[in-house]
């Protein structure tokens, strides 16, 4: 095997996305299916994920970031996906380390540790004060790592523009895991992961390839 650790993104890689854009739809008042549909058509468009709120003419949503927060209430078991967990604790009983590396606020770090992972490395964005697709999100990343090789760090994410592309550029083996919006919207065929899969058991069984 030619990689030491498993570096994985949290949304729609762990975590189903969901429960949480469903929440914000009701907080500003669109039926799921309306707020969805202007999701998509931003991901298409290739905006980021917060254009959504241009395209449903909001301007002030950050207003409502208390509010959507007190209503989601956090992760949940019904947001994991169903081989979340089990796929770290394999990769872990392969020898791999895992590290859990994403765009998230500091409280998504303890409802992870409370969902059961047990990642030998953790860390959100909002804790490190960096964010994806900030190169140095990475290489902050690979040093609470302990700075192993780039060139045997997998970094598994649904993104093609914050996922894929930067930790390619970091020197890391990208992974498209293509489920969610992202990953069945944003058909990139010019995207340079070294590896596609569909689910994250998919990504352990192949995990050798890399």
């Amino acid at each position: 095997m030619t990689i030491d650790w498993a570096c994985l993104d949290v949304g729609e890689t762990l975590i189903d996305e969901t429960r949480v854009w469903a929440v914000w739809a009701a907080e500003l008042g669109f039926t799921p299916l309306t707020f969805a549909a202007a999701l998509g058509a931003a991901i298409v468009g290739g905006e980021a994920d917060r254009s959504v709120f241009d395209v449903l003419e909001v301007p002030d949503w950050r207003s409502h970031d208390a509010a959507v927060d007190a209503r989601y209430g956090g992760f949940r078991e019904e947001d994991l996906y169903p081989d979340a967990r089990r796929s770290v604790e394999r990769l872990q009983a392969m020898g791999l380390k895992v590290a859990i590396l994403a765009n998230q606020p500091v409280a998504r770090h303890p409802q992870l540790l409370a969902l059961g992972f047990r990642p030998d490395v953790i860390a959100m964005s909002a804790e490190l004060g960096l964010e994806k697709p900030d190169p140095a999100f990475f290489r902050r990343g690979l040093e609470l790592m302990g700075d192993p090789d780039p060139a045997r760090v997998a970094y598994v994410g649904d993104r093609i523009d914050r996922d894929v592309a930067p930790s390619r550029a970091a020197g890391l083996r990208p992974v498209w895991i293509r489920r969610g919006p992202w990953g069945r919207l944003k058909v990139d065929r010019g995207h340079d992961a070294a590896m596609v899969v569909e689910s994250l058991d998919e990504f352990v069984a192949r995990v050798g390839e890399l």
